[in-house]
Order: structure tokens, then sequence, then C-alpha cells
């Protein structure tokens, strides 16, 4: 005999949501002005919400778009957000209008990511991160956090590497505890494999502002970043997209850029 899974109901899910983000029904109440009862009877299945009502909720416990269809799914709604192929037609205007920030950040390097730190996209000035690298890391789509760990990457041209690693472990840590997605929680998981351990970040080896320091082609170039995201995105395909531009941190790397 075939067992039958059970679809997820809504109250449960809302519920684990709320758990994650390690609120009480009293503080979501409080964020949402939604009454601590209402909100235990939608948790146990006692009240049914509207679609109106799931979305409210889900804003308040900042749940990204993608789960915010499923919770809608659950209660037996239609999706309400839109996820299409970066290369739909639909996005072009945003595409194009991001890739153009790339090219404006020339002579230094930038990248547009997806959720996954998977490259979509990048301006000319991207050569040192790519040179010498195993073929395998270059095929699309690349991965920057396996770029940057793997020995056969950038590891061994890296020149404060356990702090980047640190860097980044906490980075995708945060991503992942925030999304929950199973692919955050590998590469969490792929970052210490490749460490040799969870790396930690050292406040006093960081200082005010974390660089990259990476060797190439006999000079050691040091880099800082800053990363942007939309903020209005209401298609789930652009609400993960950040654009990581890379500044120099000192003159002789602004030299090499030629600027």
């Amino acid at each position: 005999m075939t067992a039958v899974m059970e679809s997820p109901q809504v109250g449960p899910l809302l519920r684990s949501w709320r758990e994650r983000r390690r609120f009480s029904q009293q503080e979501l109440s409080n964020r949402s002005t939604v009454s601590t009862r209402h909100l235990s009877r939608v948790e146990t299945g006692r009240a049914h919400p509207t679609p109106d009502m799931i979305l409210h909720l889900a804003e308040n416990l900042e749940v990204p778009l993608k789960e915010r269809n499923r919770l809608l799914l659950a209660a037996g709604y239609a999706p309400r957000y839109a996820e299409h192929s970066l290369e739909d037609g639909s996005l072009a205007v945003v595409m194009d209008g991001l890739r153009g920030l790339l090219d404006a950040h020339l002579p230094y390097p930038a990248l547009l990511l997806d959720d996954h730190w998977d490259v979509v996209d990048a301006n000319a000035a991207i050569g040192p991160f790519l040179a010498g690298c195993a073929p395998d890391l270059l095929e699309p789509p690349i991965n920057v956090v396996r770029l940057c760990l793997r020995t056969d990457g950038l590891a061994d041209r890296i020149g404060n590497l356990d702090v980047w690693a640190g860097h980044l472990y906490h980075r995708a840590a945060a991503r992942a505890e925030r999304t929950h997605d199973p692919r955050h929680h590998a590469l969490v998981a792929e970052i210490a494999d490749l460490a040799g351990g969870v790396p930690r970040l050292d406040p006093v080896t960081v200082g005010p502002v974390l660089t990259l320091e990476l060797h190439h082609e006999g000079h050691l170039l040091r880099m800082f970043s800053t990363a942007a995201q939309l903020t209005t995105a209401t298609d789930a395909a652009l609400e993960g997209l950040a654009l990581e531009t890379f500044l120099p941190a000192d003159e002789e790397t602004r030299a090499f850029f030629g600027a």
C-alpha cells in the first residue's frame, strides 16, 4: 500500500516561521496588530486566514517571496508572486538596469549574484578573480564562495584566507537562518568543510573594514566590498539578486586597475 503524503497546512507553516524568527505570539501580535487569540486560532487550524492575512503575517515575519507563495498554496489560494527566468522579457528592463550598474563600476570589479552566490553577470574587471582557477570552477554557474575557498580556485592566492572564509561563512549562515533554504544550509556546511572547520571572525583582525587580499601577477590587491539588493522586488527571481562591488583599499590596488 502506497503512503499518501499530506500537504502542509498553512497554520503550522506560519507557526514554524514564527518560531524560526524566535518570536512569541505576543511579539508577532505587537508587530502585526493581529490579536494573540486570532494568531493561536490560525496556527492551530481553528481559523482559516484570508490571503491578505497570510501575506500580512508573512511580511511581518520577513518570509521570502517563494515561501509566501507556498503559504498561500497551503491555504488553498493561488500564488501571488511570479517567478520568471532572469532572461524572461518581462524582467529585461530591470536586468538591463542592473547590468548597467556593473559597467558603471568600472574600472573596478563588480558581480551580479543570485541568492546562492552564483554569478549571473560580471563586468570586464573581474579577470583577477578568475585567473588560474580550475576549468570546472569556471563552468556556469560560477559560485563565488566555492571559487574563493577551493585550493584550485583562489584559496592559495588569498593572503587573509582565514578571515575571508570567516566572512563568507557568517554571511552564508545568516542567509540560511533567514531563508531556511536547504541549499543555503548545504553551502554553510560546504564552507566549513573547505575551511577545515567552522571559521570565525576575529574583530581585532578584521578592523573597521574587512578587505580581501588577493595576490595577482606580483601585486597584492587589497579590496573591500559592498553589496546592494533590490528592496522592491515582487518577482521571486529578483528578490535574492545582489550587486557585489569591490573598491580599492590602498593606492597600489587603485593603480593596478588604472584609476
